[in-house]
Formats: C-alpha cells, sequence, structure tokens
C-alpha cells in the first residue's frame, strides 16, 4: 500500500481522536455522558443508529458470505435491519418517554430489582462481546493494510475507541459516528461498489461468469436463515446499544422515524456487500480466509488514495459499533449496578469518573477477548445468542402479557441464561442452537412462573404495567 493511502487512513484515526476529544467538554452530566442529553435530531440520530448497528461483522461478515453464498449473503444484515425496523414500528412507542438510561432498569421496573441486576450482567456481556467483533474486524483491517502482527493491530484499533469513547462518552460516539456514517456511506455505495462491478465487467459479465446458486436468495439454506432471524432481529429488539441510541433521541417521532430509515439502510447495505463478495469470486477463485475477502478485494481493485478512504469506511463502521458498545456496557454496569447497590448518594461529577473509568475496564477487558477468540462471526453469534435467548422473552412479555409477574422474570433470564451457555459449551461457540434452546426455557419459564407467583405480586405488575401505558398515552 502507497504512503499516499497509509497517510489517508492516519489521518482519519487522528481526526477522530480529535473530534472524538472535543466531546469531553460537551459531556459534563450522567445524562450527557450516557445519553448526549436525549437531544438528537433525525439526521444527527439516523447517522448515529445506522453506524452503531453496521460494524466490523456487518462489513467483512457480509462481504465473506457473499463470497461464499452470494446474494444469498444479505440475509444476515438484512435480519439486522428488520430488527431495527421492528423496533422502530412496534416497540418504540413502548419504550420512548419512559425516562430511563438502560433496558434493565425498564426490566426493573416491569419486575423487580432483581430482575434489573441479572438482565443488566447479561446485557453487559453481549454488549462487551460486540466490541469485540469489531475490535477483531479493526484487527483484520490494519493486519492486512499496514501488515502489522494481529495482536499489535488489535490493541492499536482498540485503543483508540477506547480513548475517545473514555473522554466524552455519548457525545463524542455521536460526533465521530457521524463522521463515520458519511465515510462508510460514500466508501461502500460510491466507490467500492461500482469500482468492483466495474472490475470484473459490470453486472452481466457477473452473471455470465458466477454459477446459478450464486443468485440464489436462499442458497445458504432456510436453517441458517432462520437462524440469522433468531440471532440479530430478536437481538436488535432487545439490545442495550441499540436502545441506548434511541434514548438520545429528541422525540418519539425522530426515535420512531429514524430507527425504520435505518432499517432500509442496513438492507441496501447488505446488498451492496453481498455483490462485492461476489465479485471477488472472480478475483480470486479461491482464498485462504474468505473473512479476508473484502480487505483483498480493496487492495486489488482501487488506485490509491481511494484505497485509504475505503479502508478508512471499514474501520468507520467498526469503530463506530465498537463505541456505541463499549458505552453500553459501562452503562449498564455502572448505572444498574454499583450505583444501585453501593454508590447511591454518588454525585453526577463522580459517577462521570466513574463511568470513564468502568468504561476503560470494558474496553481492556474487550481487547483482550478479541486477541484470544479471533474469529469475528464466532465472536458475534455468542453474543447475541446470550441476548436472544436471555433477555428477549422477558422484555416482549414484560410489554404484552399482563399475567407476567416479577418472580417470572426474573427467573426467566436466569434459567435461560444458564440454557445458553451449556448450549455453548456442549455444541461449540459456533453453534447458534442454543438461542433455541434459550428462547424455548425462557417461554417455559415465564408462563410457569407466573402462573405460581401469588396475585398481590402479579396485580403489583400489572400496575407498572398500566403506568407505563399511561405515560405513552399522555406523550
Amino acid at each position: 500500500m502507497s504512503m499516499l493511502d497509509t497517510g489517508v487512513i492516519l489521518f482519519y484515526f487522528l481526526l477522530l481522536i480529535i473530534v472524538g476529544a472535543l466531546g469531553v467538554k460537551r459531556a459534563k452530566t450522567v445524562e450527557d455522558y450516557a445519553l448526549a442529553g436525549r437531544n438528537l435530531g433525525l439526521f444527527v440520530y439516523l447517522g448515529c443508529l445506522s453506524a452503531v448497528i453496521l460494524g466490523g461483522a456487518s462489513t467483512i461478515g457480509t462481504a465473506k458470505l457473499g463470497y461464499q453464498f452470494g446474494l444469498s449473503g444479505i440475509w444476515f444484515v438484512f435480519m439486522i435491519g428488520l430488527g431495527i425496523t421492528v423496533l422502530g414500528l412496534f416497540f418504540i412507542h413502548q419504550i420512548y418517554g419512559a425516562n430511563v438510561t438502560t433496558i434493565s432498569e425498564l426490566l426493573g421496573r416491569r419486575y423487580n430489582k432483581e430482575t434489573r441486576l441479572i438482565s443488566a450482567l447479561v446485557a453487559a456481556i453481549y454488549t462487551m462481546m460486540v466490541s469485540v467483533t469489531q475490535v477483531i474486524g479493526m484487527g483484520t483491517i490494519i493486519h492486512a493494510v499496514l501488515g502489522w502482527d494481529m495482536t499489535v493491530s488489535m490493541l492499536v484499533g482498540g485503543g483508540i475507541v477506547l480513548f475517545y469513547t473514555i473522554l466524552g462518552g455519548m457525545w463524542s460516539v455521536t460526533m465521530t459516528d457521524i463522521i463515520q456514517f458519511i465515510v462508510m456511506t460514500v466508501g461502500i455505495f460510491f466507490v467500492m461498489l461500482p469500482l468492483s462491478l466495474s472490475y470484473v465487467g459490470g453486472w452481466k459479465s457477473l452473471s455470465e461468469q458466477l454459477p446459478a446458486t450464486h443468485f440464489d436468495l436462499t442458497s445458504m439454506g432456510w436453517t441458517n436463515i432462520f437462524q440469522y432471524f433468531l440471532l440479530y432481529t430478536l437481538g436488535m429488539v432487545v439490545s442495550q446499544d441499540i436502545w441506548q441510541r434511541v434514548f438520545t433521541a429528541r422525540t418519539t417521532k425522530i426515535a420512531r422515524s429514524g430507527a425504520v430509515y435505518a432499517g432500509l439502510y442496513s438492507f441496501a447495505y447488505a446488498l451492496a456487500l453481498s455483490i462485492i463478495g461476489m465479485c471477488a469470486v472472480i478475483v480470486f477463485p479461491t482464498i485462504n480466509d474468505p473473512q479476508n475477502v473484502f480487505a483483498k478485494m480493496s487492495l486489488t481493485i482501487l488506485p490509491h488514495g481511494l484505497l485509504g478512504l475505503i479502508l478508512a469506511s471499514v474501520c468507520s463502521a467498526l469503530m463506530s459499533t465498537a463505541s456505541g458498545t463499549l458505552l453500553a456496557s459501562s452503562t449498564l454496569l455502572s448505572h444498574d449496578i454499583l450505583k444501585q447497590y453501593w454508590l447511591k448518594d454518588i454525585s453526577d461529577q463522580k459517577f462521570v469518573f466513574l463511568s470513564r473509568m468502568i468504561t476503560l475496564a470494558i474496553g481492556v477487558i474487550a481487547i483482550t477477548f478479541a486477541i484470544w477468540i479471533q474469529d469475528v462471526l464466532v465472536a458475534l453469534d455468542v453474543a447475541y445468542a446470550i441476548l436472544s435467548g436471555a433477555i428477549f422473552v422477558p422484555v416482549v412479555l414484560g410489554f404484552f402479557w399482563k399475567k407476567a409477574t416479577a418472580k417470572a422474570g426474573f427467573y426467566s433470564i436466569i434459567i435461560s441464561s444458564l440454557v445458553v451457555l451449556v448450549g455453548l459449551a456442549v455444541e461449540g461457540l459456533s453453534s447458534t442452537n442454543p438461542i433455541m434452546y434459550g428462547i424455548a426455557a425462557s417461554i417455559v419459564s415465564m408462563i410457569i412462573f407466573s402462573y405460581l407467583q401469588p396475585s398481590s405480586n402479579m396485580q403489583k405488575g400489572n400496575i407498572v404495567l398500566e403506568e407505563w401505558e399511561d405515560e405513552q398515552g399522555a406523550l
């Protein structure tokens, strides 16, 4: 790679550090640090939401799936987009305006403080594991481009994100995400996609050279497609990093519209990356590691200067998701556990400092896990299996089933979490079956414990639910 491309990437990294550091001036209160003051307009909110849901796995993973399965590779990110669309259409009116910071806080209101505690732990593990996938992705790109050792590459990429996230919290994340959203949009849709098609002779040439299976939307198999639905569509609905972005919107209308638009953007992103992966089949008929498809394609077809921009766009997708999930994990631990049980009277200023320290600790752990796992899709599967298998059912039933009780919500999360973890241990980290076991265990637990629950507690849960409904009706 030329010095020009290296310079573009390094300049981009420096720009993010500078812009992210500016966020420290605006992160004066806990709400500023965690939620950017709940004051984002539609464009900024849309950019931030799109940037956080489309990270390293979405970019690198979809190009890999496009290489292996053709157009059927869209289903991974398509299901992410479907999840965020469902959230916007059916759930945002339930959660926006409740004046909470985390999904666990909302579960605590619906059920009890024990449920808030256990759900915070589970969701914190999930968000940290998503951060792990982004660090792996950054390491893959930096390693392929600059030739640095993979471990060093992950340390550098993860370290940059951790630095500006610690400083300014959600304001830094928001400011950098807008830059990242613009760069990744230009890089993928206006540079990489058209040049990839041009390099292989256009769509007609692509259709003539690839087998028919690469144009079959179901070539990866209905089982895999359904598993993506379970993992990512359900996961998006109950993901803390997504909810935390929802709470940054200025109004309910902005929150809902931005989520739907982000879903549509995800559909287009999935198609673009799958086509890029298909083009790579012609350029590289055989490749040792399909995970490197996007990086190798960029290095082969792009002229100097544009190559640096494209690789910066990939890093944009990675960094935006990493910063959002690091902050989400930190917020869950500091807001729902430390403050609730040990630091109830902590001042706002000290709590912001505590949040920064927790973010630092989570970032160090995430980078360590990334160095250990080093497979972006496996790490993401683990994250979403824990989230979807343990949290989805209590959240949805808590909203829509008035008979759901505090004991049911609490034990459902514990039992389904154990089922998912045991399933992953027995069947392997790459298996998605444990999520189905977890959902089944969660549904059964919710039903059994709800009907065994004393009526007084059930009525208390119904009162809380009715209060939510009254609040939403007043908005």
